[in-house]
């Protein structure tokens, strides 16, 4: 085994080099026994993995005693609003969100819907790893319960949120990049709900992406010539299991995954004030719109536990991450792209604007990311080999090393979900931003061994 990743929020791994069936129904298997045998959710994205580790999951679930409710091929979002809705003990969705294709990965749910938190993710782990696990004689197996329509619940809830007559008026025309991911179920059927003229990319949910899965500008360039081609007023783009989104304004720009956050949160802070929560590495202005709102603002380490622990912790009405992840507690404690699509229609249409207009007037920084491949265990020679680099600047240790000026900043810190330090620089403007991490990266470099 060399690639196979095991947090508080799941496991991830590649298949055939580290993530395996027998594994896999372990992994259930210990989640039955944590959930006591009760009824879980289970679904997947559409990886083409995904019907191996699917039967791994149900077999380790069943001989545990568990009742599973099958959902097939769902949203991330998607599970968690069917776990609390069926009142489940929890679920588990079969995804490796935007890993390349030759990953796949198990994420736990807690009863009410929520991805796992600390405690939980370390309860199970320590039924998985000491092997304590409850499995049943032949009289005391679980079943198999299919659900219908899996993803109706959550674009009702969805659609409650916003005014659905006024962006209906609008007949806006979107191209939905789904990928071949799970957003094909339940992305276009919300859009049609919205009263859109939709045209998709990728809509058959088969795992054989059409690019690389992660929605950054340089794997969405398909995007922005369709959204020019058919003259629409907006191109959103889902990761494979549809918790992130990115988006391409109306001219076919590429503003990106950092301003989904920041156009939903414009939209929802403006008609409900509250606490507002994003991650460490997620851009300033977010933290320049919620000053406009006359919002709290924190930040939580990143990852989205820690994101929905400090939203639970603050009381906060919203949160997200950078990353294009929107999380809406009315609708769940889970990234949600749905969510992010109704919330910039609903702007638009309220707004009476463009994409591009919206867009523009935020406040505006450029923010670079980067990664090297090398082990986790390399991040605190990273760290110290940054703050003796950047003596005067904010030093704030926890998640990695971020350093703040009075107009910028740095990050470098371990991926939660590969095996690679990412590091993050934000300026005001492109050059001084690329400046930032080329010498971060250099330093970085020049202090770890990094792998080929």
């Amino acid at each position: 085994m060399t690639t196979r990743i095991l947090s508080i929020s799941g496991l991830r791994g590649v298949i055939g080099d580290g993530l395996d069936p027998i594994y896999v129904t372990k992994f259930a298997a210990a989640l039955g026994t944590m959930f006591c045998g009760g009824r879980v959710v289970v679904a997947r994205d559409g990886r083409f993995t995904g019907p191996m580790l699917h039967h791994a999951v149900i077999s380790g679930l069943i001989a545990t005693g568990c009742e599973v409710l099958d959902a097939g091929i769902c949203t991330t979002p998607g599970c968690g609003v069917l776990v609390k809705h069926h009142q489940a003990a929890g679920g588990l969705q079969i995804t490796a969100s935007h890993n390349p294709i030759e990953w796949n990965g198990l994420k736990p749910f807690a009863p009410d819907g929520s991805v796992f938190n600390r405690e939980l993710g370390q309860q199970l782990i320590r039924i998985l790893e000491q092997d304590d696990i409850a499995w049943k004689d032949w009289s005391a197996l679980g079943k198999v319960t299919p659900l219908e329509d899996p993803a109706a619940v959550h674009i009702r809830k969805v659609l409650d949120l916003v005014d659905v007559d006024a962006i209906r008026k609008k007949k806006f025309r979107v191209v939905l990049d789904c990928n071949h991911g799970s957003g094909a179920v339940g992305g276009p059927q919300l859009l049609q709900a919205l009263g859109c003229d939709v045209v998709v990319l990728g809509g058959t949910p088969d795992g054989r992406f059409e690019h690389i899965p992660e929605p950054i500008e340089k794997n969405l360039g398909e995007l922005c010539r369709q959204v020019v081609n058919h003259k629409a007023h907006a191109g959103f783009a889902q990761d494979p299991d549809a918790d992130r989104l990115a988006i391409v304004d109306n001219t076919g720009r590429f503003i990106g995954e950092e301003l989904t956050l920041a156009l939903a949160a414009d939209f929802v802070l403006e008609r409900r004030k509250g606490p507002f929560v994003v991650n460490g590495s997620t851009s300033r202005v977010t933290a320049d719109i919620a000053a406009r709102h006359s919002c709290q603002f924190h930040r939580s380490f990143v990852g989205e536990a820690h994101v929905c622990a400090k939203m639970r912790a603050v009381q906060a009405i919203f949160g997200g991450e950078g990353n294009g992840g929107v999380i809406e507690p009315r609708i769940g404690y889970v990234r949600d792209s749905l969510v992010s699509m109704a919330y910039v229609l609903a702007g638009l249409a309220e707004k009476k604007t463009t994409l591009e207009k919206w867009a523009d007037s935020l406040p505006f920084y450029t923010i670079v990311k980067d990664k090297i491949t090398c082990p986790a265990s390399a991040v605190p020679q990273a760290c110290a080999a940054l703050r003796d680099a950047f003596p005067d600047a904010d030093a704030r240790d926890g998640d990695g090393l971020r350093l703040d000026w009075a107009d910028r900043w740095v990050q470098v810190r371990a991926s939660n979900t590969e095996p690679i330090i990412r590091i993050i620089a934000e300026a005001p403007n492109t050059d001084d931003a690329v400046r930032l991490i080329d010498k971060a990266l250099q330093v970085v470099k020049s202090a770890v061994t990094v792998t080929p």
